[in-house]
């Protein structure tokens, strides 16, 4: 009797605290029927440019497979059961498809296949998989004229970290990280500890972001080098044998050269840190032969505990090798000491040195700016980009390695926000050794962008000439449609592979010179119930005359001069300047396709959705954050006022949502306005206090900018927040900065105040939610939310008397 008592007296708590657990729901069958629908294949092209592999995915894991074991260790999620990553990208079948003719081949794939993305050797003729099963990561190799696939019985991989298998240039040989032959069992958790865990700092500055999945104690520390610890391999791919290389260690990267006589690679090594990710942790960077042989020592770097905010680490970093040359390495250097706030004449330099590896590494140039980016072309120099922090600028030089004394050539810059005059991306291609190599045709270089405009997005291929600066436009997306360059398949840019779509159909790639096209594939329309939705770009200004805009998203059968229930999302993006924070992003001609946890699939549901909506943060981005709350406000304020003065929107029914830094942004417009019937915040954070080292664009910590983080933290205004607010958060929430915490709290400061508001966690997720169960149960919480606080609001004559 007295037990019963008790359980009653608990279950009595738990209804007056307002928990409970439910069972996951479903939206309504128009929405599922949505989301049942497959993934369109990816296609992976090959080197030898006449095939491609039609990867298909699974959009939705069951919450079954979350639930699986996951070890939390370094800042890597591990399965100990297939000692492979928790999660990872999944494939469930492949078709090799001809570019020529359009022949199909379909790969017989392994029973209950969770296969990687395919691997082309640098040949074309062979590629590789690998196949998770319940206890092991495996390796597959498949030929590319029959399809025909081989597993390397016996071979357990170890798929902790990246590079688990990879082709060697001699497109004979893989190699690979194996878990060691003689482990061992896992280390036995202790019933009780020895003693505390101790950190201890002696004086030195070391800020670091709000890491999670950190190692906590010396067991965890034993289980991180049980689990990453792998043994190097090559493995023949007509035998399938495998050959060790060098003794087992924590491998990060490894990297075969060009003539594939030696391997770069980062050995990690103890004292671990419990503040701070695997990749962060000391470690040497050493070439090897290819027996396991130590050849050079890159650099042996301490753990990375001090690098300052928004700067870099010391010593060489981005090292790499040369694509076009045998065996030749480069890396960069800090020469502000990483720290972007120094004053210096140059900030970084990239270096150079050829196997045998003896004298002094080349400088092959010194550089102004942090530098951004790293290709080298085909036969003869590389592109550097440098940014400039404080303007936000960047610019891509040309330099000629083989005379470092020599200037390097300026080719374009720009304001890293500006879209409208980017110049796009130089386009690369294999070399025979596999590795990627930027595109030459004599002087001419060619570049594919976005081809943002006043219009919407047009994506591009031009030819570019390195000597005169000339461009020749080669191809554009037409008006109507949206069509863009995957790949050059011929060396003078006149035949190249595209991506095209329109609003009536779905994306299939094209085999195209600059006047004809003929299509590769022929995906059809997964789900043709949603072709009515209507979309247009709509463009307005702020208060203060900041050209904004959004995409509008009408329901099908949507009748005129209808207002509707509307929904604001958004994502704050901080801006130097209007200029271009008033630039148009996107392109309303793109083949709508709702997916995942989705707001558009509001629209399915009788709202209008502000989609995107402009929601810009301007001014200098040491100080920009001073007024986050005013320029949102003024954001949204102009969202709402143009949809009001559209027709579609009534202003008494309007809501706002957001993901991540969109939520947070979400529970301040709650907080400080009353524009909003209703909110919903997903994976956010609200407690600024709790990120004190930056967070977002933010360069200043809590002590230095204490009013900006304060008055930005909505947590500190949870007694403002009258507005019913739906706060969802994933259980396992890795992304730096977003701990679960963050929404808990949140929940709890504004129940506490007498604030309406719903919180659901979605067990074993993430940042994003994954699992079919979670996404379904999201948008069942969306629309439950929106339809009961924003459809159904009570109604009130608009002030405009339309």
């Amino acid at each position: 009797m007295r037990i019963a008592r008790r359980l009653l007296f608990v279950i009595v708590l738990l209804v007056v605290a307002g928990y409970s657990q439910t069972t996951y729901q479903k939206p309504p069958k128009e929405i599922l029927d949505v989301l049942n629908a497959p993934p369109t294949p990816t296609g992976v092209l090959s080197p030898s440019q006449a095939q491609m592999i039609l990867a298909q995915g699974v959009r939705y894991p069951a919450v079954a497979e979350l639930a699986q074991p996951m070890l939390r260790l370094a800042g890597i999620r591990i399965n100990p059961a297939t000692n492979g990553l928790h999660l990872s990208p999944r494939f469930v079948g492949y078709t090799l498809k001809w570019l020529a003719d359009g022949h199909e081949v379909k790969v017989a794939v392994p029973v209950d296949a969770n296969m990687s993305a395919p691997r082309w050797s640098p040949d074309g003729k062979q590629f590789l998989f690998t196949n998770t099963s319940k206890t092991a990561v495996e390796l597959w190799i498949g030929d590319a004229a029959t399809g025909k696939i081989r597993p390397a019985k016996g071979l357990r991989l170890s798929a902790v970290t990246d590079d688990v298998a990879q082709w060697m240039p001699d497109s004979k040989t893989v190699l690979v990280k194996m878990v060691p032959a003689d482990r061992g069992a896992a280390p036995a958790k202790a019933g009780a500890p020895v003693g505390p865990n101790v950190q201890e700092s002696t004086g030195n500055a070391a800020p670091a972001p709000t890491y999670q999945d950190m190692l906590q104690n010396a067991y965890d520390e034993a289980q991180f080098d049980y689990y990453a610890t792998a043994q190097l391999a090559s493995v023949d791919s007509t035998t399938l044998k495998a050959t060790p290389i060098g003794k087992p260690a924590i491998y990060l990267e490894v990297t075969p050269s060009p003539d594939g006589q030696h391997l770069l690679l980062e050995r990690v090594h103890r004292p671990y840190s419990y503040l701070h990710p695997a990749e962060d942790f000391p470690k040497d960077v050493e070439v090897w032969d290819r027996t396991g042989k130590l050849q050079y020592t890159v650099a042996k770097l301490p753990l990375q505990d001090n690098v300052p905010i928004d700067g870099v680490a010391t010593g060489p970093r981005r090292y790499a090798w040369r694509p076009n040359q045998a065996a030749t390495l480069y890396w960069a250097e800090a020469l502000d000491e990483g720290n972007p706030k120094k004053k210096v004449p140059h900030r970084d330099r990239l270096a150079m040195l050829k196997a045998p590896f003896s004298g002094a590494p080349i400088e092959i140039i010194k550089i102004e700016n942090r530098l951004m980016n790293i290709a080298w072309g085909e036969s003869a120099g590389v592109f550097v980009t440098d940014y400039e922090r404080d303007k936000r600028w960047v610019r891509t030089m040309l330099v000629d390695p083989e005379k470092p004394a020599s200037e390097p050539k300026l080719l374009w810059s720009r304001s890293n926000q500006d879209r409208y005059n980017d110049k796009g991306t130089p386009l690369t291609r294999p070399l025979a050794n596999g590795f990627p190599a930027v595109v030459q045709d004599g002087d001419s270089i060619f570049l594919a962008g976005v081809g943002a405009s006043q219009d919407g997005d047009r994506p591009f291929l031009d030819r570019f000439s390195v000597t005169t600066l000339e461009l020749k436009r080669l191809f554009r997306s037409e008006a109507e449609g949206y069509e863009a360059v995957v790949a050059l398949l011929s060396g003078d840019g006149t035949r190249f592979l595209t991506l095209k779509e329109s609003l009536m159909t779905p994306p299939n790639y094209y085999v195209r010179t600059a006047t004809e096209a003929k299509a590769v594939t022929n995906f059809s329309d997964p789900t043709p119930q949603i072709r009515q939705i209507k979309k247009q770009r709509v463009t307005y200004k702020r208060e203060d005359g900041v050209q904004l805009s959004f995409t509008l998203y009408l329901p099908p059968n949507y009748k005129e001069g209808t207002r509707l229930p509307t929904i604001v999302w958004a994502y704050p993006l901080e801006y130097n300047d209007a200029g271009t924070a008033g630039q148009v992003s996107g392109s309303t001609q793109r083949f709508t396709t709702l997916v995942g946890i989705s707001h558009l699939f509001l629209v399915l549901q009788g709202y209008a959705v502000l989609d995107n909506a402009a929601m810009p943060v301007i001014g200098a981005p040491e100080t920009v954050n001073n007024t986050f709350v005013q320029q949102i406000l003024a954001d949204a304020k102009a969202a709402i006022d143009k949809a009001v003065e559209m027709g579609v929107t009534d202003s008494n029914r309007v809501g706002v949502g957001g993901h991540s830094y969109g939520a947070f942004m979400t529970a301040n417009l709650l907080a400080h306005s009353d524009l909003f019937k209703a909110g919903v915040a997903r994976s956010g954070a609200y407690n600024r206090t709790l990120t004190p080292f930056g967070f977002q664009s933010e360069r200043r910590t809590f002590w230095e900018a204490k009013d900006t983080y304060l008055t930005m933290s909505p947590f500190l205004v949870a007694d403002k927040i009258r507005t019913p607010i739906l706060l969802i958060h994933g259980e396992a929430d890795n992304n730096t900065g977003t701990f679960p915490i963050q929404s808990d709290r949140m929940y709890q400061a504004i129940r506490g105040n007498g604030g309406t508001v719903r919180y659901v966690t979605l067990p074993f997720e993430s940042h994003g939610y994954s699992a079919r169960e979670s996404t379904e149960h999201t948008l069942w919480e969306m629309i439950t939310w929106f339809d009961k606080w924003v459809k159904n609001a009570p109604e009130k004559t608009l002030a405009t008397g339309k």
